[in-house]
């Protein structure tokens, strides 16, 4: 979620694996932006966009729950692959909600993406912060994320991102530590138990996951790479109680095995970003593929109430 610092100021970074080029190509080409601009659900009908300084960008959301919202938006700044400023919300004759500054670079083949959105006060950006987490508003620089990878690799990912105010060392033993993994990523409502588990590079775990009522699954992991402060990769798959392989409980066409990349960044001292990639372990059919596309909707809540146990837990361990 978007940093909120003692100003009025939110700010939020990434880093795309595609050049700049093409990362620009997604934000300047209105045929791009709408395949990625929203929430999760969320699809755009341009209007009008004129992306230079002085232009406008008219343009309505359509939300999964059938509603419309109209947005507005004025260029201030307009720099080729460097550099946007413009106001955002209002009308033509009304005052902006926020202004947003957008930072483009490129290093090593990959586009780093510096963003502030600036509030006429500090309470008011501490309402939007809220805001934007509870309505899935993070999920859009998510969706670009997937967008490229399809563009440049031509592979389908899941991508889902949140910042922790944790250094990174703390953010690398929630996840490499057994004792600390087992308390917030089962989904919410769930609790996870260990059967076994060798958390180490070439290791192996199996797990069940209840939520204390008629349900318990059971998966394992097989840890493919660990990398002290920043990367973890593992294989995931549904098991039965004995530890063999088995299909998701609940969606018979759901991929047979995963794989996650977790990549932790400092974004600060006191501040870690977490970025989580699922994507194609060994050969999916092509509905196991559709199913993955139609499910990213599902795997952002399922995350996002993992990750808020991790907020959570963080907390009370300081």
């Amino acid at each position: 979620m978007p940093t909120q610092t003692k100003s009025a100021d939110l700010k939020l970074y990434r880093e795309y694996n595609a050049p700049l080029e093409v990362v620009w190509d997604a934000w300047s080409k209105p045929e791009q932006i709408a395949e990625w601009w929203g929430p999760r659900g969320f699809t755009i009908t341009t209007h009008s966009r004129d992306l230079k300084t002085g232009g406008t960008w008219k343009y309505t959301m359509h939300g999964p729950d059938k509603v419309d919202y109209e947005n507005f938006t004025k260029y201030l700044e307009v720099e080729p692959r460097k550099k946007l400023v413009y106001d955002h919300g209002g009308t033509e004759t009304s005052n902006a909600l926020f202004r947003v500054t957008v930072l483009f670079s490129e290093e090593n083949g990959k586009t780093k993406f510096d963003m502030t959105m600036t509030f006429p006060s500090a309470e008011a950006a501490a309402t939007s912060a809220k805001f934007i987490k509870k309505a899935g508003g993070d999920a859009t620089w998510d969706r670009l994320a997937e967008f490229l990878e399809k563009k440049v690799h031509g592979k389908e990912i899941f991508e889902i991102n949140r910042s922790f105010e944790t250094p990174i060392d703390i953010m690398f033993k929630m996840w490499t530590e057994p004792e600390h993994v087992a308390k917030w990523s089962a989904p919410a409502g769930f609790t996870m138990k260990y059967k076994h588990v060798d958390l180490k590079e070439g290791g192996k775990s199996f797990y069940s996951m209840s939520n204390g009522k008629e349900m318990t699954m059971y998966g394992r992991c097989q840890y493919i790479e660990i990398h002290k402060p920043d990367r973890i990769v593992f294989t995931q798959q549904f098991c039965d109680e004995n530890e063999n392989v088995a299909r998701h409980p609940m969606a018979a066409s759901w991929p047979e095995s995963m794989r996650t990349t977790v990549k932790l960044t400092a974004e600060a001292q006191n501040r870690t970003r977490v970025t989580i990639t699922w994507e194609e372990d060994g050969k999916w059919s092509p509905e196991e593929l559709e199913t993955f596309i139609n499910a990213r909707a599902g795997m952002t809540g399922g995350w996002t109430g993992s990750l808020d146990k991790l907020e959570e837990y963080l907390e009370q361990v300081g």
